[in-house]
């Protein structure tokens, strides 16, 4: 599978753990130049603290577009160390 922002392919890999229609890239597969660090964060009561990452692509900044469990509770532990998009980024 790619994730795809701006006609750019910012993750590519065959191995993809789908939670709740979204699939998760190992952060390893992840463009580093196409990721920055957000300070945003959110709650999810079963996966526990979520961290986001900007997709940045040719000079243009998608907020918040991928988002990650650094600390997943042990329901979700399948997606620890993975990346999930959203906002406008394509996943095929």
């Amino acid at each position: 599978m790619q994730a795809i922002w701006n006609g750019q392919v910012i993750a590519t890999s065959d191995d993809i753990v789908t939670v709740e229609g979204n699939a998760y890239f190992p952060s390893d597969s992840l463009d580093p130049q196409s990721i920055q660090p957000s300070t945003h964060r959110s709650h999810c009561g079963w996966k526990g603290e979520a961290h986001y990452y900007d997709v940045v692509v040719n000079g243009q900044v998608n907020a918040r577009a991928a988002w990650f469990y650094p600390d997943p509770k042990p329901a979700a532990a399948d997606i620890r160390g993975r990346v999930a998009f959203w906002k406008g980024v394509q996943v095929r």
